[in-house]
């Protein structure tokens, strides 16, 4: 399915009511270009979630927690998958929380099986695709 979305307000409303189709232990894909919006969407579906603390991109420090209920990792920094295996990732996809996990082509082999995908497409201040 695809979302067509005119502002980064309208983005974060879709990501909060797809948030309502999450279930605990779920881990989703968020793939796009940098800029593309995939900080938006995380804060969307953390509000979706019922969390209102100010949701950040984890960057640097790979990933971010939030009430047991969310865990939002960037990968864009992991060089492979045994570096993210020392830093525990596989305890948080254990965890039952939701997990959002940007640049997850990076750790590929220790992802859990029947992951959720979104992608967003377009930067700057256009239109967005956001593909389910």
């Amino acid at each position: 399915m695809v979302f067509h979305s005119h502002s980064p307000e309208e983005t974060a409303l879709w990501a909060e009511q797809f948030a309502k189709t999450l279930g605990r232990g779920d881990v989703v894909l968020l793939e796009g270009d940098m800029g593309a919006g995939k900080t938006v969407l995380a804060k969307g579906i953390a509000r979706g979630l019922g969390i209102g603390e100010d949701v950040t991109s984890p960057t640097y420090a790979y990933v971010n927690s939030y009430g047991g209920l969310l865990h939002h990792f960037d990968c864009y920094r992991i060089v492979s998958e045994r570096q993210a295996v020392e830093l525990g990732f596989c305890d948080y996809f254990d965890s039952g929380a939701v997990c959002l996990v940007e640049w997850s082509e990076n750790i590929r082999g220790i992802l859990p099986q029947n992951c959720k995908r979104v992608r967003i497409s377009g930067s700057g201040n256009a239109e967005r695709e956001i593909e389910f």
